[in-house]
């Protein structure tokens, strides 16, 4: 790999981590410091009814099962596999209880992980397999900004 394809691969991982994890150093990317400013921080204090509640249209349970599929979407986009998805699908879940909504939470976890790795293997494989991984960037952080607005309103902030 060329020096500014690991560069490429390394400022992808680092900016999808932030994004996930929150930022573990004194200065960040885009997010507050912490990992409660990342997504997964960001959900993990809800309970499976705040979860659950529609703000703005949707709930956060709703953006955390698309943020999901997404992920998996994004891991198969960069191996090369573009089997056509019913994004419609990537909306179903609304409402969850406390063992769904774990198991929702898990799921993201997986998801992240997986794509992290395959950005990791494949992020400059190929122009397609670079620009979904910067797709996969600009849409978690995206969601991510939606659900900390969404985690605000539901706690009063």
């Amino acid at each position: 790999m060329y020096q500014l394809e690991e560069w490429a691969v390394r400022q992808l991982v680092a900016v999808l981590q932030e994004a996930f994890e929150g930022s573990d150093r004194d200065w960040s990317y885009f997010t507050d410091e912490g990992p409660q400013a990342g997504l997964l921080g960001s959900v993990e204090s809800l309970s499976a009814e705040e979860a659950s509640r529609p703000v703005a249209g949707s709930s956060v349970a709703a953006h955390v099962h698309h943020v999901t599929f997404a992920l998996d979407a994004s891991r198969d986009w960069i191996r090369g596999e573009w089997t056509p998805r019913d994004w419609t699908d990537s909306w179903r879940v609304q409402a969850v209880d406390a063992d769904a909504w774990q198991r929702l939470q898990r799921d993201l976890r997986r998801a992240y992980s997986e794509l992290r790795e395959e950005v990791e293997r494949r992020g400059t494989s190929s122009e397609e397999a670079f620009g979904g991984a910067v797709a996969a960037v600009a849409h978690c952080a995206y969601h991510l900004g939606a659900v900390r607005q969404k985690v605000a309103l539901l706690r009063g902030r």
